[in-house]
């Protein structure tokens, strides 16, 4: 299906007769999905408006039922040895969960990840390299395998230095990179710092970036942009759910469902009561394709705005804006990392930064860390509390600290910790 050109009565009519079959298997096989429907044996899918039946699910829910069945759980519609693929969430704020895939399975996340690639304007010919350690993540591994699928020659960076990974898409000439927001950053910054001139050497057109909010903040954009000479492409997915969405090249600034593989609901995370269009809600979906291990009406945690356009697929305004778990209440205001990140990134002299959030006392403080590059100006530090203010609208405690100092990240950047009393 077109996104550009179908109506919204068309998507929903195909997401309709997806669904319907999926339901119908589901209730037939899967162990998970059978005690969960308990209540609903004479239930059919006859429109998108019945999804409301069904319940909401949680990652909480998955991981008990992990627990309760280890290793795998039960949301498994087929017998054991019809699995081939097993990868797992990285359990940085809990116990990871593993899912196991079918090759059919399979198959239907690479074509997601098709989709993905032809919305960033890539095709046949390129080459694209996974600047990162291949360890049991979802995402690396289909973007990956998609990328070969559609002719492009795919270039593993796993087990190298920020250095080698260097050499190794200039000498192999990438047309495209795939990581965080902040490993982007990280390699433009070893390449100032070992004196390459990176838009000069590098053929780097576009960076395919995911993992973070940055890449729907403007200010990170853009000094990923200036740093590459390229275009920076945001895309979002979860391992639990597969690859989700993406920008496209002519839509900057938004990331467009998958809704020929999707169904998307935006709901108050706190009331469960659909979020109008243009306001801020928790992205809910169910995955069509993926009926090995599939998830219906699934709480991502992710904030999104949602513009429901008359024809093409949902998109979510300014990508996903932050995590439901991730608000930090200060003095008043309720804010989100990725607010935080859209001021400080807009100085250029800002390599790394870390932030601490003190509620042990009844006023949280918050402490931020910044690390400055070598050529920096002096009052970095007043600036940054002034722009913070200005923008935020409370005040934070600002420190310079030592070139070098902070940590580098290649996965996902952990930048946010809290102190409890």
């Amino acid at each position: 299906m077109r996104s550009s050109s179908a109506s919204r009565a068309d998507i929903e009519a195909q997401q309709t007769a997806r669904l319907a079959s999926l339901f119908v298997e589901l209730r037939q096989t899967n162990r998970f999905w059978q005690a969960k429907w308990a209540g609903l044996a004479a239930f059919e899918v006859k429109s998108l408006a019945e999804l409301e039946r069904l319940p909401l699910t949680t990652k909480a829910e998955l991981i008990a039922d992990q627990e309760c069945y280890s290793p795998y759980g039960t949301n498994l519609t087929f017998p054991r040895d019809a699995y081939t693929r097993l990868h797992q969430t990285s359990g940085t704020k809990g116990k990871p969960l593993r899912w196991l895939d079918t090759p059919e399975s399979w198959e239907w996340m690479l074509g997601c990840w098709r989709q993905i690639y032809e919305k960033a304007g890539v095709g046949r010919g390129e080459r694209i390299v996974f600047p990162f350690s291949f360890g049991p993540f979802l995402g690396f591994w289909t973007a990956f395998d998609a990328a070969a699928s559609i002719g492009c020659l795919a270039i593993p960076g796993g087990g190298l230095s920020t250095g080698a990974r260097l050499s190794l898409l200039i000498d192999n000439q990438a047309t495209v990179l795939c990581c965080t927001p902040t490993y982007a950053l990280h390699l433009a910054q070893a390449a100032r710092e070992d004196g390459i001139d990176l838009p000069g050497r590098a053929k780097v057109k576009t960076l395919i970036v995911a993992g973070e909010p940055g890449g729907s903040i403007p200010a990170t954009r853009a000094r990923i942009e200036e740093a590459w000479n390229a275009r920076v492409i945001d895309h979002t997915g979860l391992t639990e759910v597969g690859p989700l969405a993406t920008e496209c090249v002519e839509r900057p600034g938004s990331l467009e469902v998958l809704e020929g593989d999707y169904i998307a609901e935006v709901r108050d995370p706190a009331t469960l009561a659909p979020t109008p269009p243009g306001e801020i809600g928790e992205l809910i979906v169910t995955n069509l394709g993926r009926r090995g291990s599939p998830l219906l009406r699934y709480r991502t945690g992710d904030l999104v705005r949602p513009e429901w356009p008359s024809h093409g697929f949902l998109r979510l305004a300014g990508g996903v804006l932050g995590r439901v778990d991730d608000m930090i209440p200060l003095r008043g205001n309720n804010f989100y990392p990725s607010g935080l990140e859209a001021v400080i990134r807009r100085f250029p002299e800002v390599v790394e930064y870390q932030v601490e959030v003190d509620t042990r006392n009844p006023l949280a403080e918050l402490h931020i860390d910044v690390e400055p590059a070598a050529n920096a100006g002096a009052g970095l530090a007043e600036r940054i509390v002034r722009a913070i203010r200005d923008d935020l609208l409370f005040r934070a405690d600002v420190t310079i600290v030592a070139v070098g100092s902070l940590p580098r990240f290649e996965m996902k950047a952990s930048r946010v910790h809290r102190r409890h009393g």
